[in-house]
């Protein structure tokens, strides 16, 4: 009873002020002000205050929050497991048959082809100084040019 007093002084007093905007002139503020203030009365209205301050006292709504939120808590919780795991029972199942259909079954040894084609060894390397200082005369010749 109090709350919908409550509500209905607000209402009253939100379209009071709004009322004087409008006399100043200023008739947009004036009607968000009005629509502002004709929230509170129509929750009264409806009924969602008489029900809101019902379940605020209530001792069954709290443990019904409470419920909820074990049940958000809990949902919440699986889906972070579920997500380090790999994702749901179908989608691991689905990837160990993929797995196994990789391997062909008669591949127990590696197939590296027959021993004897070894490859050729390979050729010496050529000397290091040499390429270093072909690689310093075209910088050298590169800076000359912008003389530099």
């Amino acid at each position: 009873m109090i709350a919908e007093t409550v509500c209905s002084a607000v209402a009253a007093a939100g379209l009071g002020i709004a009322a004087v905007t409008a006399y100043r002139k200023r008739f947009l503020a004036a009607a968000r002000l009005a629509a502002y203030s004709l929230v509170p009365l129509g929750l009264v209205m409806t009924g969602a205050v008489e029900w809101a301050v019902e379940t605020a006292f209530s001792p069954t709504a709290w443990a019904g929050f409470g419920v909820l939120g074990g049940a958000w808590l809990l949902f919440m919780t699986t889906r972070a497991v579920e997500r380090r795991t790999g994702g749901t029972r179908k989608e691991r199942k689905a990837a160990r048959a993929a797995q196994r259909e990789a391997v062909a079954p008669a591949a127990s040894a590696p197939s590296l082809g027959p021993a004897t084609a070894r490859p050729a060894a390979r050729p010496a390397a050529k000397p290091r100084k040499a390429e270093s200082a072909e690689d310093f005369s075209d910088i050298e010749a590169i800076l000359k040019k912008h003389g530099i």
